[in-house]
């Protein structure tokens, strides 16, 4: 089973954006920061520019900025972001009905899913970019 580390990767760009304030950071300075490709740095930085978090300055000297307070930004705004969908996924295969486990299951992993990533969530939207900034 392979893991995203997009959020980490997300939060790690939007840090580093609050930590130089009004300095435009190039994709490839940031991709040195996080030492991963400029390609999946500006994929990241796509998603967070949909959901508003992000802005760039084309041109020489041009770069990437917050466009909101890093005490603004939540966790659950850069989560969602970049998040389709639920991060837990059922069996791709249904179960069999005439299991004792199967008949029921799918729908109890649902809900159970379903709570536990409000939960999550919530707790997102309780840390901001700024709290992140204010660790380091």
């Amino acid at each position: 089973m392979q893991t995203n580390s997009q959020f980490a990767v997300a939060i790690h760009i939007l840090s580093l954006l609050a930590c130089y304030p009004g300095e435009p950071l190039t994709s490839e300075t940031i991709a040195g920061s996080v030492t991963t490709n400029p390609v999946v740095i500006r994929r990241i930085l796509g998603s967070l520019r949909r959901a508003g978090l992000v802005t760039s300055q084309p041109g020489n000297g041009g770069g990437w900025k917050l466009t909101k307070e890093p005490g603004t930004i939540s966790l659950r705004d850069a989560y969602t972001a970049l998040q389709s969908g639920s991060c837990f996924a059922l069996a791709p295969k249904p179960p069999n009905e005439k299991c004792l486990v199967g008949c029921s299951l799918q729908q109890i992993l649902q809900d159970v899913f379903e709570e536990t990533e409000a939960a999550m969530t919530a707790h997102l939207a309780s840390l901001t970019i700024g709290d992140i900034v204010a660790r380091l």
